[in-house]
Order: structure tokens, then C-alpha cells, then sequence
């Protein structure tokens, strides 16, 4: 009948635009798998650390590199507590490159302790790796906790000081 045509063509046509809906959300999604479980959505992520630094020199932004692995409890910790304070994700968004690994770069700049996790470093846009922002611990000094946000906060805002003095 052309009653069931026209009805089984009105479901085809159902079907397929909420696939293409599907389609279209995950592609809107997509750069979000670069925050890697969750750092920070609004961010802005870059992919590799090449990518970073060349980022970093043309926007005269710091680079902050994040390294964590994923079974790594202190890293869950420490993400939660990072995606969760604002002042550090707007700060991520606006004024600087950012980038996290789960594995580690060949620069050894970016391992001078050691190569644990978490760990976060800063680049500056004249590539140089701020060996001087440490964290609180002797023992590992670029490692921070979940309570260490409001010292993370004071290290990104060293980080950006630093470009205004020295460059």
C-alpha cells in the first residue's frame, strides 16, 4: 500500500538523520580525546610536543607539558583536581599552549630529575625549558598534588611573568 511505503521511507528517513545527528555530534567531539580522560575540555590541546613548541614560539605563549599515564593513581588525582579548578583551566585556555603525554618526549630537557609521573614542566616561547618552576617536593620537583593547585596557579603565573621580563 502506499501508506506502508510512504511510513517504512519516513523511518528510513528517521533512521538515517539521527545517525547523521550522531555523526555530526561525534565529529563536533572529537578533539576532546586530546585532553585524554578529562584535563580540561574547553582546552585546547595540541598533539605533539614539536607541535607545542612551535605553538609556543609563534603565539609567544608558554608551553605547559603534562606527563601522566593512565593506570596511575596520583595522575587520576591530580586530573580531577586540575579539571576542576577554574582559574586553571581558564588560564589553559587563554594563555597557554597546552599539551599531555603518556609517554615521554626525547628532549631530556623535560626530564631533569627524572622520568616520573605526574609531572609538569614549562617551556617558554623561547623554547628554553623552566628548569626554575619546581613544585613543593625535593624529592620529585615537578610533581604535584591534588592540594597543590593554588602552588600550580602561582607557577603558571610565574610562567607567564617570566615572558614579560625576559623576552
Amino acid at each position: 500500500t502506499m501508506l506502508h511505503s510512504t511510513l517504512a521511507l519516513s523511518l528510513l528517513l528517521i533512521a538515517v538523520s539521527s545517525n547523521l545527528a550522531m555523526a555530526i555530534k561525534k565529529e563536533k567531539r572529537a578533539p576532546q580525546t586530546l585532553s585524554r580522560g578529562r584535563w580540561g575540555d574547553e582546552i585546547t590541546w595540541v598533539q605533539t610536543y614539536e607541535e607545542g613548541l612551535y605553538q609556543a614560539k609563534k603565539s609567544n605563549k608558554p608551553l605547559m607539558v603534562i606527563h601522566h599515564l593512565e593506570d596511575c593513581q596520583y595522575c587520576q588525582a591530580l586530573k580531577k583536581a586540575f579539571a576542576e579548578n577554574e582559574e586553571i583551566q581558564e588560564m589553559a585556555q587563554n594563555n597557554f599552549v597546552m599539551l599531555n603525554l603518556m609517554h615521554e618526549t626525547t628532549d631530556k630537557n623535560l626530564s631533569p630529575d627524572g622520568q616520573y609521573v605526574p609531572r609538569i614542566m614549562f617551556v617558554d616561547p623561547s623554547l628554553t625549558v623552566r628548569a626554575d618552576i619546581t613544585g613543593r617536593y625535593s624529592n620529585r620537583l615537578y610533581t604535584y598534588e591534588p592540594q597543590d593547585m593554588p602552588f600550580l596557579i602561582e607557577n603558571m603565573k610565574k610562567a607567564l611573568r617570566l615572558i614579560q621580563t625576559e623576552l
